[in-house]
């Protein structure tokens, strides 16, 4: 659902409005609220996330956040999942974990939803590969298929069972096939 207000708003504007449920994200100066995470979307959502955070967040390489909203060259998205490389995660003046992250994420996951546009999350993919994020992945549930995206680069699609899934360089000890991922939804 897009909300347009009787002029467009700045991001500043936007970042201080209350939160909404589910989240809205501000792209090209409009609120545009996500749909609300339906069974297939979450189930791959937390597993997708528990398997990076269980490979990469113990050796301080990286680390997957879900729901995280990112505010970064003239747009708030929130993608499904943000995982931001050790080095590049927002702390605060205490060390731990910032509340607000102001940069791209180095790896960012969508999971489509049954009525989600598919253009809308590639735009948000793009956004993000445009602004520094190493590789995007557009997860259907439908289709059982993933689409990898990086920068200046075509996308490749994975739609068969045995196929491994590209991975950042730095997350390159993943190793996850198709039908691994789809099969979450069996368990």
């Amino acid at each position: 659902m897009v909300q347009t207000p009787s002029k467009l708003l700045t991001l500043g504007e936007f970042l201080k409005l209350p939160a909404t449920e589910p989240a809205s994200e501000y792209i090209d100066g409009r609120i545009v609220q996500k749909p609300m995470p339906q069974g297939k979307h979450s189930c791959i959502q937390t597993e997708m996330s528990t398997i990076i955070n269980a490979n990469l967040r113990a050796k301080q390489i990286a680390r997957a956040f879900s729901e995280l909203r990112c505010s970064f060259g003239d747009r708030s998205t929130i993608p499904d999942i943000a995982v931001f490389t050790w080095a590049r995660i927002a702390r605060d003046e205490n060390g731990e974990i910032a509340n607000i992250f102001q940069s791209a994420p180095d790896w960012t996951i969508e999971i489509l939803s049954p009525e989600q546009s598919q253009t809308k999350v590639t735009k948000n993919i793009l956004h993000c590969l445009n602004n520094g994020t190493e590789m995007g992945w557009l997860i259907d549930p439908d289709e059982k298929t993933i689409f990898v995206s990086q920068p200046q680069q075509q996308t490749l699609v994975f739609d068969l069972p045995q196929q491994q899934v590209s991975v950042p360089a730095f997350a390159n000890e993943l190793q996850l096939t198709v039908a691994e991922i789809f099969n979450w939804l069996l368990d």
